[in-house]
């Protein structure tokens, strides 16, 4: 039997999500990248939730989703501007033409169903991913002339507390893929991740950026955030500067003095943690302060054994005050081998 996806409140919250190619082919090329980036934002509006980042790599993908709680009513113009979204003019001309015909035959209430069907795929984390893994399967098997499925058929989540440590944490994760997978030495040079897309002026990725690090709630223009962020993604967090070149004058580290880090039982500092592989992010099912945790743990309360008193469990090798609620005892964090 599956165990149940946690999810906030009445399924709303921030979810990281992860899925992979089946069999962990490597099947995304870059014009396959840009389309599922394409179809990305368009279940995103059609769905009604929000990418705050996203990082689309030869073989899976990762994406930091806000679901917000559904809204009381959806007008029927609302319902349409979102099939559209999806799948263009022709497919919302369908619609109404359904609509209208069913409406011409006095059966009212076959419009209404089709209409709770489209409605049951939106403001659901679940919702969101199939309708996006879906189109993408659609679209790739047509242009390669494949059959079957391409996604192994469960994607992971993790929930994610809406503070700005939690989010700009996952966030930063997100976004530092290709560098810990040595495809480049910086994430703005990663043409499919959210950063590199912010950078290049894309609004929406900009926008999930903000929100993540909590910017535009305070005010933050676009130039403000992006120096924070990146000051973030590179000098651990708030503390140093960045040079004319946009790096920070802070040095790094090597992936040999993690090791030796983590061998003797010490931390790493969120800056070292997020440049390594971290299972929390990706199997802790629930991220965030461990009161958020434990709020977690008492709603699915009957999935865990009686034995068990409490649902958060501090990150080990993290100095950051981050809880999960999975204790991963094999290897939690992995370090990149040295290139």
């Amino acid at each position: 039997m599956r165990t149940a996806r946690i999810r906030g409140e009445g399924g709303a919250g921030y979810y990281h999500c992860i899925s992979r190619v089946v069999d962990r082919q490597f099947l995304l090329g870059e014009g396959q990248k840009e389309m599922f980036c394409t179809l990305m934002r368009a279940a995103e509006i059609f769905s009604g939730v929000r990418v705050l980042n996203y990082a689309a790599l030869d073989n899976h993908f990762h994406a930091l989703i806000h679901v917000p709680r559904a809204p009381a009513a959806l007008s029927e113009a609302e319902l349409l501007d979102r099939v559209e979204a999806l799948y263009g003019k022709d497919g919302r001309r369908a619609r109404e033409e359904l609509w209208a015909t069913y409406r011409e035959q006095e059966h009212g209430e076959l419009v209404l169903e089709d209409q709770a069907r489209l409605k049951a795929r939106m403001h659901d984390v679940s919702g969101f991913m199939k309708t996006l893994k879906q189109r993408y399967t659609q679209w790739h098997n047509r242009k390669f002339g494949r059959t079957g499925t391409l996604w192994e058929q469960r994607f992971k989540s993790v929930l994610v507390e809406g503070s700005e440590g939690a989010l700009r944490t996952m966030c930063a994760y997100i976004d530092l893929n290709a560098v810990r997978a040595k495809i480049v030495s910086d994430p703005k040079d990663y043409r499919w991740c959210g950063y590199a897309a912010a950078l290049s002026g894309v609004q929406r990725a900009r926008e999930g950026i903000a929100q993540a690090l909590g910017g535009f709630a305070q005010g933050a223009d676009w130039k403000t955030i992006a120096v924070k962020y990146r000051l973030f993604l590179y000098a651990s967090g708030e503390c140093g500067a960045l040079d004319e070149n946009g790096r920070p004058e802070k040095p790094g580290f090597s992936p040999e003095q993690a090791r030796e880090v983590l061998a003797k039982g010490g931390k790493l500092t969120l800056f070292e943690l997020l440049h390594c592989r971290v299972r929390y992010f990706t199997d802790g099912a629930v991220l965030g302060s461990r009161e958020f945790v434990e709020d977690a743990f008492e709603r699915y309360r009957q999935f865990f054994g009686l034995k068990r008193k409490t649902g958060a469990r501090p990150m080990r090798c993290c100095e950051a005050p981050l809880c999960t609620m999975r204790a991963l005892r094999l290897e939690p964090v992995t370090v990149p081998a040295s290139g």
